[in-house]
């Protein structure tokens, strides 16, 4: 493996993509198992990869600021 090659076990679950075995190093994404790691190179998948990331961060975001909204609501009420 490469330096850069992510390793099963040096993952934290925030590395992976929605706890795919996807994960994004080096600006490449990597398919990591405990048997090994396999760079993603089909073009395709990757830009899929990258959409749902995009999607993902944008529903974090948007859950952040509804309960960012609650916790000042909630806070004026007392």
């Amino acid at each position: 493996m490469s330096p850069r090659t992510p390793a099963f076990s040096s993952l934290r679950a925030t590395e992976r993509l929605a706890g795919t075995p996807a994960v994004r190093r080096g600006g490449h994404w990597w398919l990591v198992a405990p048997t090994g790691s396999l760079l993603a190179s089909d073009p395709a998948f990757t830009d899929e990869l990258d959409r749902l990331a995009t999607d993902l961060a944008a529903a974090d975001r948007a859950v952040a600021e509804v309960l960012a909204t609650r916790t000042v609501r909630h806070g004026a009420r007392r």
